[in-house]
């Protein structure tokens, strides 16, 4: 191992130990009189597959994680390990990933509207790869950071977009003025970037994409720049109830970049998948919070919890309710099938702006105290200042990990005695205002 991981923030788990094993555990424990309010628990050798599965499927391309979609220590640490780069939007990321011992080479400096003072911190700190789409980004890379490699972030998509002002690329008329104007301040360019998100799902929009990169490297060529990098950016999803499974997606990718950037063109792919690897690993424990004994005007009963404040929710939640007389060793039980189910609102806190969380929802009568259980809860939800720990469960991954760095497993006597790497199991998020943008999966 490389050294990201440290044994002591993580503890091993039995093989097969499954993330709802774990969860009922955890409840079991926490109705016992606790006053915890909300949890993650991260199911991290969903994201060592992820991993492998995308070196598999994209061999061509290197995989630098957005860490704007997932902070905790226990992501970054294990993608680390396994040899991904970083996508940093800011200081504090590139901070944080250094932090852990992540060199400069392996970190992309993405936001396309960077603060004078964070690229002047880049620059101190070795971080080289940045992108722009403006001459007023460009002036200000000039001017602070002379050793920058610059990626040009063009917008090749052709359909109006719903907030013009959010839009982010320059359209394929503005490329050669800004690369002119990249020679004339002595600013070196190196490839092209681009970010479809949503949109890269749909393969004529992808391919649209990496044929407008390829004139652009061509501007670039004859420029003089030595043009020899292209970031495809993200939209890669990360749960199975998508339009697109992933392997329909890595082969499109794959069919127009053999058109367009075929290997053996000199050319590195890069891309930034973010929901991808970690939507799926993360389910979000949160406690009902308020009782509401009748169902309202409209026939629904409201429930609402303090700890969730989105309006934007993907699926539907499951439950789990605290028994009144557990068993012994016991402090949560399932609903009983045979209990009926009503049609309910989810709110999230009293008085909060945008308290609308999902409305149509199924779920059982409940009780303050209950859980509800928000799973694909990984992507754009934790709190850069949530404390989180961590916990590991099985070796397989572990294994797997090694065996990709291309070291041998150890015996099984030796391995007791030596650090276990962080490689299969679960992280712990703990907080109590978290913004999910996906909704609750399930109740204990």
């Amino acid at each position: 191992m490389n050294g990201y991981l440290n044994e002591s923030n993580f503890l091993m788990v039995e093989e097969g130990f499954t993330t709802r094993d774990l969860l009922e555990n955890l409840l079991g424990e926490l109705c016992q009189g606790s006053d915890q309010q909300a949890f993650f628990v991260a199911d991290l050798g969903d994201v060592v597959k992820k991993h492998l599965h995308f070196l598999k499927a994209l061999p061509r391309v290197k995989p630098y994680f957005p860490v704007k979609c997932n902070s905790s220590e226990g992501v970054i640490r294990l993608l680390a390990e396994l040899g991904a780069g970083f996508a940093c939007a800011n200081k504090a990321e590139i901070t944080r990933v250094q932090g852990i011992g992540v060199p400069a080479d392996r970190i992309f400096y993405s936001s396309p509207c960077k603060q004078v003072a964070h690229i002047r911190y880049a620059a101190k700190h070795g971080v080289q790869l940045m992108t722009f789409d403006n001459e007023v980004e460009l002036s200000k890379v000039a001017r602070s950071h002379p050793r920058a490699r610059m990626l040009l972030g063009i917008t090749a998509d052709s359909s109006p977009s719903a907030h013009p002002g959010m839009t982010f690329g320059t359209t394929l008329k503005s490329c050669r003025h800004l690369l002119e104007a990249a020679k004339e301040q002595a600013v070196e360019v190196v490839g092209i970037s681009f970010h479809l998100g949503g949109r890269g799902l749909e393969p004529q929009a992808f391919a649209q994409a990496v044929a407008a990169a390829q004139l652009v490297f061509d501007m670039g060529t004859e420029l003089g720049y030595q043009m020899h990098l292209l970031d495809i950016g993200g939209g890669f999803p990360g749960t199975e109830d998508t339009r697109a499974r992933f392997e329909e997606i890595a082969a499109m990718v794959n069919s127009a970049l053999d058109l367009y950037f075929p290997d053996g063109s000199g050319v590195e792919i890069v891309a930034r998948p973010g929901r991808y690897y970690v939507a799926s690993a993360f389910t979000f424990a949160v406690r009902e919070e308020i009782p509401v004994e009748q169902p309202g005007s409209d026939g629904r009963w409201d429930r609402r919890t303090s700890c969730i404040t989105s309006t934007t929710a993907s699926t539907a939640p499951s439950a789990a309710s605290c028994s009144t007389a557990p068993a012994p060793g016991l402090g949560c039980t399932r609903p009983c099938p045979e209990h009926p189910s009503h049609s309910s609102s989810l709110r999230g806190p009293p008085g909060h702006a945008v308290d609308r969380i999902a409305d149509g929802l199924e779920l059982p009568e409940l009780h303050v105290g209950d859980w509800l259980l928000f799973g694909n809860m990984g992507g754009y939800t934790i709190p850069a200042s949530s404390q989180v720990r961590e916990s590991e469960g099985g070796d397989r991954a572990g294994k797997a990990i090694q065996l990709f760095q291309g070291k041998p497993l150890q015996a099984e006597e030796d391995r007791e005695s030596l650090c276990t790497p962080l490689s299969c199991g679960w992280e712990m998020a703990e907080t109590l205002c978290v913004p999910p943008v996906f909704a609750p999966t399930g109740i204990i």
